[in-house]
């Protein structure tokens, strides 16, 4: 009787292991998956830009920035544009139509049933719009005192900066490979703008702080984009930070606009011009809110650098500018370097989740 009891006794301690196994399996493979997902930079989306929507997206990022690149160039230097009056505008009309937008969202994304605003909600707007002011502000000091292709070159250093940002802020880990592979991206950008370089100390610091002020408002909307307990919307974002954008730029813009210079230029084509711009102008900045939900903000800034380089090779087309052996040359390097870096981060992001499924292995052994 004795021997045919001892069976009944053991058989629940038998099951409770295994039971507990596996659980410990589940938990595994479910951090797997996460380190998975969030060391490829694709938290929301596993294919990233391999994603129609977000190939949609980048194209539109890339479409409407040179519309708005050629619009700043046509109205600052055809007609004669005021530079501060320009950049308020721009902020007044994406704030009008990021309203609109919120509403009337028009398949580009999806509205987030949430109740109610969270505490820090207009602390986090006045963050991101006083970040979006200071971006404009700082860029027309540094387009005052150097070149633009200088400012461009100073801008190619910004995947750096944004590796070091996301991993302070979101605590994203960017392996060697990744980091290494940085290098030709940030220098073939710089080739391809050393066509006509002029160095001015105020240029250059306010071509620097443009940048990293820049590189941290990616990174913190890419957090506010994808928060667990609060996540915006890229309208939200867009419309509330330009609210606050507005707020402190129209009083500055005030004492700054040449009003002389703006009633003597001022007419219809220069009207027609602004509302143009403004529209381009918001659908940029929208579209670059909209793929931050499918990349990451390292992905999003080397998007970002090839864009510059693409953007430099179409003013060559439209503008005429001068073709030099360096300018080819860049875009050749930059091209190479976005391989490498795709390669890279999956690499990168296989050896994490390999060694973090060998760490959880460990402990699985020895809770055993």
């Amino acid at each position: 009787m004795k021997s045919n009891a001892m069976p009944k006794k053991s058989e629940p301690e038998d099951l409770t292991h295994v039971v507990d196994m596996a659980l410990q399996k589940a938990k595994l493979i479910r951090a797997i998956d996460t380190i998975i997902l969030k060391d490829s930079g694709l938290a929301d989306e596993k294919k990233g830009l391999m994603k129609p929507r977000a190939l949609l997206f980048l194209s539109m990022w890339y479409f409407f920035s040179f519309c708005t690149l050629f619009l700043n160039k046509y109205i600052l230097t055809t007609i004669r544009g005021d530079p501060i009056l320009l950049g308020a505008v721009q902020m007044v009309m994406t704030t009008s139509l990021g309203f609109l937008q919120m509403y009337l969202p028009l398949g580009i994304y999806s509205n987030i049933k949430q109740n109610g605003k969270p505490p820090d909600f207009w602390r986090n707007m006045v963050i991101v719009g006083t970040m979006r002011f200071s971006t404009v502000v700082l860029g027309l000091v540094a387009l005052k005192f150097t070149a633009v292709s200088f400012i461009e070159t100073v801008k190619s250093s910004a995947p750096i900066f944004t590796v070091l940002i996301s991993y302070k802020l979101l605590g994203e880990y960017s392996g060697v490979l990744t980091v290494l592979s940085l290098i030709p991206i940030t220098f073939g950008l710089g080739l391809c703008s050393t066509y006509e370089l002029s160095f001015n100390v105020q240029g250059f610091a306010a071509s620097l702080v443009t940048n990293i002020t820049e590189c941290l408002q990616n990174v913190y909307s890419k957090m506010l984009l994808s928060g667990e307990k609060y996540r915006y919307t890229p309208a939200e974002l867009q419309f509330f930070t330009s609210i606050s954008s507005v707020i402190v730029q129209i009083p500055a813009s005030v004492f700054m606009i040449d009003f002389l210079n703006v009633k003597n230029t001022m007419d219809v084509t220069m009207l027609t011009m602004f509302v143009f711009n403004g529209v381009s102008f918001h659908f940029q900045s929208l579209s670059a809110y909209v793929l931050m939900g499918y990349i990451s903000p390292v992905t999003h800034s080397v998007a970002n650098t090839v864009k510059r380089a693409f953007l430099i090779w179409l003013s060559i087309i439209v503008f005429g500018n001068p073709v030099t052996f360096l300018s080819g040359l860049g875009t050749i390097v930059v091209t190479v370097g976005v391989l490498c870096y795709t390669k890279a981060r999956q690499i990168d992001a296989a050896k994490q989740a390999l060694k973090y499924a060998h760490d959880e292995e460990i402990r699985v052994s020895e809770y055993k």
